[in-house]
């Protein structure tokens, strides 16, 4: 099911019971779409929550339509109003989705609570190979290449980290990306967290609840001050999935699930 915006598409996915008490939007990466959470929302431990997951792939990503402005800010403010239109009153957002749940709550758009999995909380954190290609785009000539270059190894690169059965499907949707899109998208990325350093204030002081989840060989890192920091934060949960990179809803999708569920019906439920 699709529902289209002024300027730009948002591609929807919808599970479980229509009539739950609870619905839970749920974000994926960059370049990713909502298949990468078919797995997840399939394990027992949210299949079978009375729980309706509305998942929602970030608009421009996957190949959807983008909106005219791809600021960190404006996908906050867009998502916001998306969650809300929806009645979805807890964000899971992963990578780069959870990187807009984090402006979501820091920018005052959603109250929370988030569930974060893998996001980047300043430039250090992340790839150096994206950041370099994020460098490259922007060299006149030289930066138009610099792209289709990217999005020909990223499913190279992230094959051995998606169970085979499901490579053929979540490596095809990763080449539906435009690279004029994510040229300009990851530019505006990289420049929003130039803006912050870091984004563990923001969030430690939106006073949002967040737990934060990573894969115990995250390729995305996180500084030992981050760490420290988040850990001192009384509105955060740190989580660590064991073996588990950075698609930790795709290689660990029933762990991932459990701990939603926990997050939105509690422990003892």
């Amino acid at each position: 099911m699709s529902s289209a915006a002024p300027f730009h598409t948002w591609d929807v996915r919808e599970s479980g019971p229509a009539d739950a008490p609870h619905r839970v939007l749920l974000l994926p990466g960059g370049l990713c779409s909502t298949a990468f959470y078919e797995d997840m929302t399939a394990a027992p431990p949210l299949a079978d929550a009375p729980i309706r997951l509305v998942a929602a792939t970030v608009p421009g990503h996957a190949g959807t339509v983008a909106p005219a402005d791809v600021s960190m800010e404006h996908y906050a403010a867009i998502t916001g109003a998306f969650a809300a239109e929806h009645g979805c009153t807890v964000v899971v957002g992963h990578s780069i989705g959870a990187n807009i749940a984090i402006e979501m709550v820091g920018g005052g758009h959603f109250s929370g609570p988030v569930v974060l999995l893998s996001p980047t909380f300043s430039r250090p954190d992340e790839s150096m190979a994206l950041a370099v290609a994020t460098a490259i785009g922007r060299v006149p000539g030289l930066g138009a290449a610099a792209w289709p270059a990217m999005l020909w190894l990223a499913p190279k690169a992230l094959a051995d980290s998606i169970p085979e059965r499901r490579r053929p499907a979540l490596l095809a949707d990763l080449r539906k990306n435009s690279a004029p899109f994510c040229r300009r998208a990851m530019a505006e990325y990289f420049a929003y967290l130039d803006r912050h350093g870091s984004l563990v204030p923001r969030l430690c002081g939106s006073g949002a609840r967040a737990w934060v989840v990573r894969g115990d060989r995250d390729e995305v890192g996180l500084t030992d001050a981050e760490h420290a920091a988040l850990e001192a934060c009384p509105s955060v949960t740190l989580a660590v999935v064991p073996d588990s990179g950075h698609l930790v809803m795709v290689e660990q999708p029933h762990a991932v699930a459990r701990l939603i569920a926990d997050v939105v019906l509690g422990p003892d439920r």
